[in-house]
């Protein structure tokens, strides 16, 4: 039986005793596709959404199920929902072309596929690039600049890594809404010594490093990693737990490897490790050597060792902090670990706005919202939006004709959402006061106004 075979076993027995453990249960679904038991996984990302109906990359997991399964109606129908947000996730819109291109809708898909491209220049899908110019439904140009990223030694990305998502992107921070103390705080660490290399060099300032974005889920973490990316014109490449594991022995390593190489190849580069804690869990607590291994790769890649890290910046986000393994808190690793608030009160507008888009409104007044929504984060108030829809679906309905959504109708809705910040908040409580003897909770601490 392999490791993953028995890891699989463990969170569903794990599952038995907690049924409503959303991480243990996105956990599990990630291996199960990757075992490629897509029936089981769709039945435990099914189960995920039912404890977070609203989760947009549930949906994208489950429609993947479903597009495996080659039940290609039911994956269209979440699809085509997720794209009519405003503005559609590229990866949404890359996922919506894969099911047209299975049922054979290939002028469709070109068209959804190049939407996805313009969101994310970086975005290259082989087999809907390849199938689209097969059927002349495309035409790429050889020449784009994020199509191969060249290397100073001449190699195409694609032939150093198939797996990274590898682009510029293409927001900065005058994209992100408020927090503007945490952009501060980025820029003096980060941004500056990227801007000016020479300057820092002469202090025998390393330029690059790592950095750890920790807070509560849906408050932004990998957009402002993706600002930080845009601020300095760097390549971005982000990472998931799915693009790292893999079933054979000695594989994830190698993969883990080449990945860095691909960033040390196109500096300056971000890497960004989305959920760092799967990769970088506590070595005490793991049963399997495996893993220990995995985790001793990351950290000889992580300083370096025979390789040149300079020009690259390397970003983890969490929502589990007190899980990672402390050799990778030490200095010279994530040792600047910065807290990612609920979106503040300029946040929450932005947020807001967004999510009302063209939809028929009167003059809203945000600055009434703010104490209703206080400690929402950006998922709960895309939440709230949705209510303040069905009400007024509800009431065009009824009258006849439509109407337009209120500021009384955003605030009706508030008062039904309950802030999913708050657990987080209170299991983070606990880690403030008994377990920050390095500090390394103090912004925390002090956004929660412990002593």
């Amino acid at each position: 039986m392999t490791s993953d075979n028995e890891t699989i076993r463990a969170l569903q027995e794990a599952l038995k005793h907690s049924p409503d453990n959303l991480p243990l249960l996105r956990h599990l679904a990630g291996l199960l596709m990757q075992a490629g038991d897509f029936e089981t996984a769709e039945q435990t990302y099914r189960q995920a959404l039912a404890l977070q109906p609203d989760e947009a990359d549930l949906k994208i997991r489950l429609a993947e199920a479903f597009y495996h399964q080659e039940k290609h109606s039911a994956a269209l129908v979440i699809l085509e929902e997720l794209a009519d947000s405003e503005p559609p996730l590229a990866k949404v819109l890359v996922m919506f072309a894969r099911v047209k291109l299975a049922v054979n809708d290939k002028e469709e898909a070109n068209r959804i596929y190049q939407e996805a491209k313009k969101l994310d220049p970086g975005i290259s899908v082989h087999e809907l690039e390849i199938d689209t110019n097969q059927h002349d439904q495309a035409s790429v140009d050889e020449d784009e600049p994020n199509r191969f990223l060249k290397s100073d030694k001449g190699l195409p990305v694609e032939d150093q890594n198939d797996f990274a998502n590898l682009g510029r992107p293409g927001i900065s921070f005058k994209d992100v809404g408020g927090m503007e103390e945490l952009k501060e705080e980025i820029r003096l660490k980060i941004i500056h010594p990227m801007q000016h290399p020479d300057l820092y060099r002469t202090y025998g300032k390393p330029i690059g490093g790592g950095i750890l974005l920790y807070g509560p889920p849906g408050c932004g973490k990998t957009y402002l990693a993706r600002a930080t990316a845009g601020e300095v014109d760097a390549v971005f490449i982000t990472i998931g737990i799915h693009d790292i594991l893999d079933l054979y022995i000695g594989e994830s390593e190698k993969k883990l490897h080449n990945l860095f190489e691909t960033a040390r190849h196109n500096t300056p580069c971000v890497l960004f490790f989305d959920e760092v804690d799967a990769l970088g869990a506590k070595r005490a607590d793991m049963r399997h050597s495996a893993g220990r291994s995995l985790i001793n790769q990351f950290l000889a890649e992580f300083d370096g060792i025979g390789n040149d890290n300079e020009g690259i910046l390397i970003i983890g986000a969490t929502n589990a902090p007190w899980h990672l393994d402390p050799a990778f808190k030490r200095p010279g690793r994530f040792d600047r670990t910065l807290f990612v608030p609920p979106p503040d009160q300029k946040a929450r507008e932005k947020i807001l706005r967004l999510s009302l888009g063209t939809k028929p409104t009167e003059e809203i007044s945000y600055l009434s919202l703010s104490k209703p929504t206080e400690q929402f984060s950006g998922a709960d108030l895309k939440a709230v939006v949705d209510i303040a829809v069905e009400h007024r679906l509800r009431e065009a309905i009824r009258q006849g004709k439509p109407g337009k959504i209120t500021t009384d109708d955003l605030q009706q809705a508030a008062c039904k959402v309950k802030p999913t910040t708050l657990e987080w908040l209170a299991t983070a409580r606990n880690y403030c006061i008994y377990s920050n003897e390095g500090g390394q909770y103090d912004d925390l601490k002090d956004y929660l106004k412990l002593q």
